[in-house]
């Protein structure tokens, strides 16, 4: 799985105008599945995105998660994080899971972040064009990859 994890002080996502997904102060992930992606590559990236130390202490030091500071969190799928660039002028996706595969992940994925860490999960709609609009905290912006954990 790759992430695009944003602190955000606002962010929202809309189709068709609508909006779908509303969050304040918290964390926007931009979700891609892989095709190689398992439960435990699901695992890692939950773990990791609400545990980010990503938040300022009283300190000013990015010591605190989500959790910590009461955030909430907004997921938007996003295959193109699975575009490869290296050849030629078009992207390539055949490395992204198939979409009834990556929607069955990207699920899971909100339902772990809600019934394991208790936080209540906004959301895009999977497979929708989207109108994704944030404010960009910091900026923090991180990019995780469960398949380079180390």
């Amino acid at each position: 799985m790759r992430a695009v994890v944003q602190r955000v002080s606002r962010a929202e996502v809309r189709v068709d105008g609508n909006t779908v997904g509303r969050i304040k102060k918290g964390i926007l992930v931009l979700l891609g599945v892989g095709q190689d992606d398992n439960e435990q590559d699901l695992q890692w990236m939950a773990d990791k995105v609400v545990n980010l130390r990503i938040f300022e202490d009283e300190n000013d030091k990015m010591n605190l998660s989500v959790l910590d500071v009461g955030g909430q969190v907004l997921v938007v799928s996003q295959f193109t994080l699975y575009g490869d660039c290296r050849k030629g002028k078009r992207p390539s996706y055949s490395s992204a899971a198939a979409p009834g595969d990556a929607e069955r992940m990207y699920t899971a994925f909100v339902e772990t972040i809600e019934s394991r860490y208790g936080i209540k999960v906004e959301t895009g709609v999977f497979q929708a064009m989207m109108e994704v609009d944030l404010v960009n905290d910091g900026p923090v912006t991180l990019l995780l990859d469960s398949k380079k954990t180390f």
